[in-house]
């Protein structure tokens, strides 16, 4: 089987050739640490957690850069006196880093920051001004931009001509020769702090948004990489941008592009600046984080999705039921090693090679669940315990596992309460059959059943589950 990705730049899906089959290289654009993160942000970085899992599952060795851009115009605007635009980074860089930790996000293997890589940035534009793509403004502000219209390849990321665009508006437009043309470097401004200035051959000024991504890249992965990752609002001006200015400059850049879709609330975009975000913390917060974890990965990562309150109950029965299942199975048939069948289910990893198909992963996923219900209840022993081996597998592919250890006591609070409370219920119900009182040991049985949950009664105790 071939893992196959959706490439933005093809327009299709395309199988994948790593550059090296031992070390896969992936770069995908972090946050832009001006405020704290939505819940946007982390189905984003969510989305390429997954394919990095995947990846690591098919190759071993994954290469996973998520850079920080702590220096842009955004920053600088949020900063205050009282927090300047370094120390605003720096606390919304940590809120980044806790939102995706909480719902089981990998870290990177590298997570530069923007500001660590200035000289590399410099390296790049002087390149782009020594082989005309680059000139510097000429009326001294040390503003310098990119030339569009020198670069006949630009646009081929997002399928579109250069009279069909809009206007770069990511910087002054006093020394542009076109409307397009979009900035490299960003001459100091009398109004903005001094210590966000870098000197520069140009004059002092501070890097564009744009080359960032491309010096943090190449330092981090090379000229040439497999594959850059972000969501579907970054293809342009963002990417198609990053793309010229690297290709223009010599290097072999991205070999596939690949965009995840967006949170949306009643069919727009979710987003800071029409102000319709959910924030991250928030979510997390009111949510077991697993749900929250299974609920934005539920969707193709292409796809927009939509999240309603329904979206958290639905993976909530959805992860009950795996939990059930494994808890039941790992009671009545214990693995024993040898006996399983080496590999993961061929459905499932069909469903993945096939441009991260998750969704259908999941449903393979249920069904052997279905499966080893089936076999428990006829007492097929053997055909429970493969059910059970292949779903611990697959959900810990795509770090769902209800019984790994970071999701061990999910809930919170309120899980632990309710599991007490449920506890003492059994053992009130175990004292009165001890005790003969058959009518009190019914109500406790009937007055748990009318709150949803089931009673398992194993020779090893009585375990409780909730219906559905």
């Amino acid at each position: 089987m071939t893992l196959r990705l959706y490439d933005t730049r093809a327009a299709s899906l395309r199988d994948f050739v790593p550059l090296d089959p031992e070390n896969i290289t992936m770069y995908v654009c972090g946050p832009t640490v001006q405020s704290g993160p939505h819940i946007g942000h982390v189905r984003a970085a969510l989305s390429f957690d997954l394919l990095r899992r995947w990846l690591a599952k098919r190759y071993g060795r994954v290469t996973f850069v998520r850079n920080i851009t702590d220096i842009d115009d955004k920053v600088l605007a949020n900063a205050t006196d009282a927090e300047p635009w370094w120390a605003l980074a720096y606390r919304m860089e940590q809120e980044f880093t806790a939102a995706y930790a909480g719902v089981g996000i990998l870290p990177p293997t590298y997570e530069p920051r923007a500001t660590a890589s200035v000289p590399q940035m410099q390296e790049i534009i002087a390149t782009l001004i020594e082989r005309g793509h680059a000139y510097p403004a000429p009326d001294g502000s040390g503003d310098v931009y990119f030339d569009v219209r020198s670069w006949a390849d630009y646009g081929s990321l997002t399928h579109q001509s250069i009279d069909a665009m809009e206007a770069a508006e990511d910087a002054d437009p006093r020394g542009k020769r076109a409307p397009q043309d979009f900035a490299l470097w960003k001459g100091a401004k009398p109004d903005e702090p001094a210590d966000a200035t870098w000197q520069a051959p140009w004059g002092t000024g501070r890097p564009g948004w744009h080359i960032e991504c491309s010096a943090m890249s190449k330092r981090y992965l090379g000229s040439e990489f497999d594959i850059h990752g972000g969501g579907l609002d970054l293809r342009f001006p963002h990417h198609e941008n990053e793309l010229a200015q690297s290709t223009a400059a010599g290097d072999g850049f991205a070999r596939y592009w690949v965009h995840n879709g967006l949170v949306t609330v009643d069919g727009q975009k979710m987003s800071k600046s029409l102000g319709n975000f959910t924030l991250a913390a928030d979510v997390i917060a009111e949510h077991d984080p697993l749900v929250v974890r299974y609920a934005l990965a539920a969707a193709h990562y292409r796809s927009s999705l939509d999240l309603s309150e329904s979206s958290w109950f639905e993976a909530e029965a959805a992860l009950g039921r795996i939990r059930t299942f494994l808890e039941r199975g790992d009671r009545m048939a214990p693995a024993r090693g040898a006996e399983h069948r080496e590999g993961l289910p061929t459905a499932f990893t069909e469903a993945m090679d096939d441009d991260l198909g998750v969704p259908r992963a999941l449903a393979v996923i249920h069904e052997s669940v279905r499966s080893g219900n089936a076999h428990l209840d006829a007492g097929r022993v053997d055909q429970a315990r493969q059910d059970v081996s292949d779903v611990h597998d697959m959900t810990l592919v795509l770090g769902i596992n209800p019984l790994s250890p970071e999701w061990r006591g999910g809930g919170g609070a309120s899980a632990s309460a309710l599991d007490a409370l449920v506890h003492t219920m059994i053992t009130q119900r175990a004292q009165a059959r001890a005790d003969k009182d058959w009518a009190a040991a019914d109500r406790i049985r009937d007055a748990i059943a009318a709150a949803g949950i089931t009673l398992e009664d194993t020779p090893a105790g009585t375990h409780w589950s909730i219906d559905g």
